[in-house]
């Protein structure tokens, strides 16, 4: 992340483009789900079928018990503060199409993610979808504000798998996501950076 701001210094980009913007908004995202097991990196480009980025979910405390065959994600991410409304949800769906090998098959899910939370549209597009996707709302600080996937991604792997709230403390107190199974908080991953 800090690569593509000192880049833009030293080169004197336009920090208020859309493609700056996009391309940090996609760091930020990477940056931010590390923390739930999702290592992810930057793949978005000309025909990229609207994958920004491609990643590995390991679900944190899960990793060394009965899910220890990880998830591969695809992410898809709006940077901005427009509503995603439901033809995003579509395009999603043709994410699926254009996955790389390795991306495609079983145990592959898709994201959408935004800086707003869902809208009733996505939510119900969600829902009716019969490809493995969900939606992540993720402010451009790196906050998580939402999370939430449908009926197929549990058939994929999510099964017992659910989205609590956690407030942080200190003077924000800020809310912030946090995984559970069978109704137990599932730890954050520390960071190595």
């Amino acid at each position: 992340m800090f690569a593509i701001q000192a880049t833009s210094q030293r080169n004197s980009l336009n920090t208020s483009s859309t493609v700056y913007v996009g391309t940090h908004y996609e760091y930020t995202v990477a940056s931010t789900l590390a923390k739930y097991g999702v290592q992810a990196r930057r793949v978005g480009g000309a025909s990229d079928y609207g994958i920004d980025l491609l990643g590995i979910w390991r679900i944190p405390e899960l990793r060394e018990k009965q899910r220890s065959q990880p998830l591969r994600v695809i992410l898809q991410c709006k940077a901005g503060s427009q509503r995603a409304g439901p033809a995003l949800i579509r395009e999603l769906e043709g994410s699926f199409a254009g996955a790389p090998v390795g991306w495609r098959g079983s145990k592959v899910l898709a994201f959408l993610v935004s800086e707003r939370t869902a809208t009733k549209g996505v939510r119900e597009s969600l829902g009716r979808s019969q490809w493995p996707m969900g939606f992540i709302s993720c402010t451009k600080d790196g906050a998580v504000q939402q999370m939430l996937w449908n009926r197929r991604a549990e058939e994929e792997g999510l099964e017992g798998i659910g989205v609590g709230m956690r407030y942080t403390g200190g003077e924000s107190n800020d809310p912030e996501v946090v995984l559970t199974c069978n109704g137990r908080h599932l730890p954050l991953v520390e960071s190595t950076e």
